[in-house]
């Protein structure tokens, strides 16, 4: 009876740490998700950034021909000046003068504001430039090592699934089939440990005469509370095969 329960409690461990693994393999592209998509944030913060430092630019070029336009007109209202003899048409000829350098005077002012935006833009950006091509190196240099990672846990796992077909290939068929099942529904965990009189899967206190028909070891019992198949841990033969190593939480 010992030997098919240890059987049972090797098959359990292995199972154990074919699990962590999968968690550990699951974790990586998560990982590397998490990274790309900062990455990838900055990256559309930066190209925002740059779209509008180019649309302050072009606003620039439009304001400065806009004051060229201005002046030129201006220039031609002056000429035109000198030649009038009227005083309503110098008046009006005037007027029209002020309210082009006014209005030259308003768009200076815009593009005086331009240059701030456009000075400011332009810093943010280089910043960004450059934590994007730090973060970039960090990138690749992360997702590398994680891909590593999951090579390694890939072989790992190659190992222990080998390992599983031999120790299951050496449980009866009935036994496996009964572990196999209330693994599927006790969140992996078959089969556990009771230490101290309770159960070191639900925690409960295994009553007197159960317990000791457990340490007798002449049948399989299960749990009355989780109903997974229990051992007795303390058992120097039991401890000495699982390290006490089978505890999880419910």
């Amino acid at each position: 009876m010992k030997e098919k329960l240890i059987g049972l409690i090797l098959l359990q461990d292995c199972d154990n740490k074919i699990s962590r693994l999968e968690s550990l393999k699951r974790n990586c592209p998560v990982k590397i998700k998490s990274m790309e998509d900062e990455l990838n944030a900055l990256k559309s913060s930066f190209q925002a950034d740059t779209d509008r430092l180019e649309s302050l630019k072009k606003e620039r070029r439009i304001s400065e021909q806009t004051v060229q336009e201005l002046e030129s007109r201006k220039e031609k209202s002056q000429i035109k000046l000198s030649n009038i003899k009227s005083n309503k048409e110098y008046t009006a000829a005037l007027k029209e003068i002020e309210d082009l350098d006014r209005e030259k005077t308003k768009v200076e002012d815009g593009i005086i504001l331009l240059m701030e935006e456009i000075e400011n833009c332009e810093k943010k950006c280089r910043e960004n430039k450059n934590e994007i091509e730090i973060l970039q190196k960090n990138f690749d240099l992360d997702k590398k090592r994680i891909e590593g990672e999951l090579d390694a846990l890939n072989s790992e796992s190659s190992v222990l699934e080998k390992k599983r077909e031999e120790l299951a290939s050496g449980i009866e068929k009935g036994l496996l089939s009964k572990y196999n099942f209330l693994k599927s529904r006790k969140q992996g965990v078959a089969i556990a440990s009771v230490i101290g009189g309770v159960c070191q899967m639900c925690h409960l206190n295994i009553p007197p005469q159960l317990f000791y028909e457990l340490i007798r070891c002449n049948e399989f019992m299960n749990c009355p509370n989780c109903n997974r198949l229990m051992y007795w841990g303390e058992d120097e033969l039991f401890a000495k095969a699982t390290g006490n190593t089978d505890k999880q939480p419910e």
